[in-house]
């Protein structure tokens, strides 16, 4: 495919992508107090949940984005769904359950921004999302279908996102698997690696971060890529925090250096990078065809890590995912040129 193909197909398609899942709220760590004895943590309100949080990075940066879960009837529920519908997601398949609560997560973070959680999670709302709440309606238009791992922790809500996942391929939708796992939020404080690897199957698009690959296949990584590239998987991304991303084609493997920041909040870093590679893929017809463009693929995967390496110089989740303009000022400051991406954009947005 040559470079002007790519070019068209990139102006003239632009997909809505559909994040399934989780939305709940992060209470981050901001400043510990004394009264003299006893040190006090004080905590801050943000909109969270990875799928919420990719929802809203292809929004900010103009893309067309919906979020399909539940959240309590309660004021965490209801400043949710305010938030995703503030930062232009479409909201008309999330739902509020009558009796149960919205999740929570409180967030530690330590100097170097890293993370630390305590999940509040039993029964809450978003684990109690139905089969039957899911329907033709949600594919009607081709969305990239896009999940996380945290949906797989219990039987119930595990068996609903199988199935709209399957739902999804029924209908041809693209696939996008963050896998992003959470150990403190499986019963047995471990992930159990075959449920995760049951889904990975269906993907069309992976992303794990090196210590997600590393225990997901269980010690031979070479093998377990290979396997992931035999089932339906075209593109699968392998992060590792500042360090070198990698990335793998049916036919290639390529890698990149993610931009140098001084990170303050790594929450978002992550769903910010998968937010912009779906913002990307979703301007064209068929993700093979930005595939067999191997630069255009790498300018697009660089575009992404600028996307994360931003988000993670703010507190946060929903407010440090960067809007367009944001990231192209961040791209043309911290990075080699990325003409024809920018310009694409550009004119698209």
């Amino acid at each position: 495919m040559s470079q002007s193909s790519g070019v068209k197909a990139l102006l003239s398609i632009k997909k809505p992508v559909l994040c399934f899942g989780e939305a709940l709220i992060d209470f981050l760590q901001t400043t510990t107090q004394t009264d003299g004895l006893l040190e006090l943590n004080n905590y801050r309100q943000y909109p969270g949940g990875a799928p919420a949080n990719a929802a809203v990075a292809v929004a900010k940066l103009g893309g067309t984005a919906l979020f399909a879960g539940q959240v309590g009837d309660d004021p965490f529920g209801e400043f949710l769904m305010s938030a995703l519908q503030t930062y232009g997601v479409d909201t008309q398949l999330m739902s509020q359950h009558v009796s149960a609560k919205t999740a929570l997560a409180f967030v530690m973070l330590d100097n170097a921004g890293e993370r630390s959680f305590s999940f509040h999670r039993q029964q809450t709302a978003d684990l109690l999302f139905e089969q039957s709440q899911i329907n033709d309606t949600w594919f009607k238009d081709s969305p990239i279908f896009h999940f996380c791992s945290n949906t797989l922790t219990e039987k119930t809500i595990a068996d609903c996102t199988e199935y709209a996942v399957q739902q999804a391929l029924i209908h041809n939708a693209l696939i996008s698997f963050d896998v992003n796992l959470r150990h403190n939020l499986w019963p047995t404080g471990k992930v159990a690696i075959d449920s995760v690897n049951k889904l990975v199957k269906y993907a069309h698009i992976l992303k794990f971060s090196l210590d997600e690959l590393t225990y997901l296949a269980q010690g031979d990584i070479e093998a377990y890529i290979k396997s992931c590239l035999a089932e339906n998987c075209q593109l699968l991304i392998i992060t590792d925090g500042e360090n070198i991303l990698t990335y793998y084609t049916p036919t290639d493997l390529d890698a990149i250096s993610p931009p140098k920041v001084q990170a303050v909040d790594t929450t978002a870093g992550g769903d910010a990078f998968i937010g912009a590679l779906l913002f990307a893929v979703s301007h064209f017809e068929d993700l093979s065809e930005l595939i067999e463009n191997a630069r255009l693929l790498k300018q697009i995967v660089t575009f992404s890590a600028g996307c994360g390496a931003l988000a993670v110089t703010q507190h946060g989740a929903f407010p440090a995912l960067p809007n367009f303009e944001q990231s192209i000022d961040f791209m043309k400051e911290h990075s080699s040129p990325q003409t024809q991406l920018l310009d694409i954009f550009s004119r698209s947005n």
